[in-house]
């Protein structure tokens, strides 16, 4: 159940994140943070990042919320993703000068929304599933 569980989280998580960072983000963090970016992404950096968030979200919401049947989920998601973001952001935020307070809070609120949506999904799937 638990590696069945882990790609359905994976899955979803990619697939939701993949809009956002294909479609929706580019332009406005190209606007924001241009000058802070690399010219080409680091793949092998950014497959061992999902991996180990995923496992992070699986292991503190994800799977508590499928064997305990709790009804808080949602909320534990993006409060998850709230946080986790914020660690980034905020870090950012205090030690980069030219990272901008914009780009703090609309990250953090991407991370809010992907977790929790993420959540949702990914608990709905191992309980019909499961």
């Amino acid at each position: 159940m638990r590696l069945k569980l882990y790609f359905i989280t994976l899955i979803t998580f990619l697939g939701i994140d993949s809009f956002w960072l294909g479609l929706v983000a580019p332009s406005f963090y190209r606007s924001q943070i241009g000058h802070l970016m690399a010219e080409n992404a680091n793949f092998l950096a950014a497959g061992i990042f999902y991996l180990l968030y995923i496992y992070g979200l699986l292991f503190f919401v994800v799977e508590p919320a499928v064997k305990k049947n709790e009804s808080n989920y949602l909320i534990r998601g993006a409060l998850f993703g709230l946080i986790t973001y914020a660690t980034y952001d905020l870090t950012n935020f205090a030690t980069l000068q030219n990272w901008t307070l914009l780009v703090t809070v609309v990250d953090m609120a991407w991370g809010t929304i992907l977790c929790g949506l993420t959540t949702w999904v990914s608990v709905w799937a191992g309980k019909k599933f499961g």
